[in-house]
């Protein structure tokens, strides 16, 4: 028995058709066009979902995605204005919800006018109470920002500043199985003391990595396993 379920992020839609010199719009809806023919749960955007935040930029991105008619569960990134996206979305800037015996965690590590991510003290409680809360089996946790070395070219200063922290609340709970994120545009996977880390690629560009783009799928077992597979554009 299992569940399944898709990641995207770093859209960068923007009011201009260019972003870092290439159409985000076109290569997003190139990636749902091949999404929307999966069979999955639930589609998760981890962040950076406009360039520049703006109303317009975010009613294209939802213009966009009208294909898909799976829940759609949205993070703010730093390119992201979180008053636009949660009005845009109608939603919290985190969320917790359930896929049969796997609860997914979304917080919000985005800091006002900085590119790097810090978790405060009320994103940690919200983590540390809804997985006391929770009756799932296991538990996977997503945000926008890398949570250990990437070991790339990427900068890791302009990742998580305080992963320890993040790091503390999980070890004390066993059914903690993973961490998601974006914002490095790279595909990577990572342990951390049987904790498996899964870093998504851009659906614009990557900064490491292979030319095309791309998104993440999971495929959650019901002995706590989960897999994750790359697709490529």
């Amino acid at each position: 028995m299992s569940t399944s379920f898709i990641q995207i992020s770093d859209c960068h839609i923007d009011d201009e058709k260019l972003v870092m010199g290439v159409d985000s719009r076109s290569s997003l809806e190139k990636v749902l066009s091949r999404i929307k023919t999966q069979v999955f749960d639930a589609l998760i955007i981890s962040g950076d979902l406009t360039h520049n935040g703006t109303p317009n930029s975010y009613q294209l991105l939802k213009d966009s995605l009208s294909c898909i008619d799976n829940n759609i569960y949205a993070m703010p990134g730093n390119h992201d204005n979180k008053h636009n996206l949660s009005t845009a979305f109608n939603t919290e800037l985190q969320n917790s919800f359930q896929l049969d015996e796997w609860q997914i965690i979304t917080l919000d590590s985005v800091q006002n006018n900085k590119v790097s991510g810090f978790l405060n003290e009320a994103q940690l409680c919200f983590l540390s109470e809804s997985i006391n809360n929770s009756d799932a089996k296991y538990i996977i946790v997503c945000l926008h920002h890398p949570i250990v070395s990437m070991n790339s070219d990427w900068d890791d200063s302009l990742s998580l500043e305080n992963p320890n922290d993040l790091f503390n609340v999980i070890k004390k709970y066993s059914k903690v199985k993973a961490v998601l994120w974006g914002h490095a545009h790279q595909s990577e996977c990572f342990k951390y003391k049987g904790v498996s880390l899964f870093s998504c690629p851009s659906t614009a560009l990557q900064f490491n990595g292979p030319e095309g783009v791309g998104y993440n799928q999971y495929t959650l077992h019901s002995n706590g396993k989960i897999d994750c597979k790359t697709h490529w554009l």
